[in-house]
């Protein structure tokens, strides 16, 4: 509708595609920097080493940095007396209440421990093959945004609601003798249970949810982008997981992830080409 034509030379009009479904990328420049800056496609091999060598080693730097129990403690403690003075600690309440619930919490526990890193690749697979000319702007601002959030584990060590002391909150994995968390029951020790500040659960699902609503085209998978990390914040504080303020941390931490994905690529990462053409230069 509205799209120009060109007549070839048969005499015939044909329509073009549309902008976002045509291999329509940027020619490089001349300088190294402008070349890095196009959008290209992704090689597989690079991807897959990439992602497990940025994982493996956010995993290695968020333990590494020191378990400080008493300024994890204090932290916690000045974010539950801020949240009542706001009249916003509702976490202790969503987590009694659900617990009662044996199957919705045990639920909740497998979800926490699972869904964050299946969806999140599930969706950076989908985006490498179907949004290849995105695929490196919108990863970046996810690693970026974890990045940050390293920052914040060193700088602002802080407990968990279910290990305050008096807080009366219930560590549901270990009411419920499941393995929803990599920082309660037997893998305690090989996760920094101090670390909860900011929430990357939130950070990812939110990341996975505007990339979902914004890039899917049926309109029931936009809904469950939107509904996915709604649902991330509800188990993070059913499971006393996190504060509600920790995931305010994890929106923080993902807002400088796309400032930089902007910054790097000069566009927001949806609005550039969804395919990435081969230019062949003579």
């Amino acid at each position: 509708m509205g799209g120009a034509t060109t007549r070839t030379t048969a005499g015939r009009t044909a329509t073009p595609a549309p902008i976002a479904d045509t291999e329509t990328a940027r020619v490089p420049g001349h300088t190294l920097m402008d070349r890095l800056r196009t959008p290209r496609r992704p090689r597989l091999w690079f991807e897959i080493v990439l992602i497990a060598v940025s994982y493996w080693t956010y995993s290695l730097v968020r333990n590494a940095v020191p378990e400080q129990k008493s300024e994890a403690l204090r932290n916690a403690g000045w974010i539950w007396t801020w949240e009542h003075r706001l009249g916003m600690a509702f976490e202790q309440g969503v987590n009694h209440a659900i617990n009662s619930v044996s199957w919705l919490i045990v639920g909740m526990n497998y979800y926490y421990a699972t869904l964050h890193f299946i969806v999140t690749l599930s969706v950076l697979v989908w985006l490498y093959h179907w949004h290849p000319g995105r695929y490196a702007a919108v990863r970046l601002a996810l690693f970026a945004a974890t990045g940050v959030a390293l920052l914040g584990y060193y700088l602002f060590p802080l407990a968990p609601p279910r290990l305050m002391s008096g807080g009366h909150f219930i560590d549901t994995v270990v009411v419920h003798n499941t393995w929803g968390s990599m920082a309660s029951g037997n893998l305690a020790d090989v996760s920094n249970q101090y670390a909860a500040m900011p929430s990357m659960h939130i950070g990812w699902s939110l990341w996975c949810g505007l990339t979902i609503a914004t890039l899917a085209r049926p309109v029931w998978v936009k809904a469950l982008g939107l509904l996915y990390p709604s649902a991330t914040l509800l188990v993070i504080v059913a499971t006393a997981n996190h504060f509600w303020l920790d995931a305010v941390g994890g929106v923080v931490c993902l807002s400088v992830g796309f400032s930089l994905s902007c910054a790097w690529y000069g566009s927001l990462p949806y609005r550039l080409p969804k395919q990435v053409a081969v230019i062949c230069t003579a």
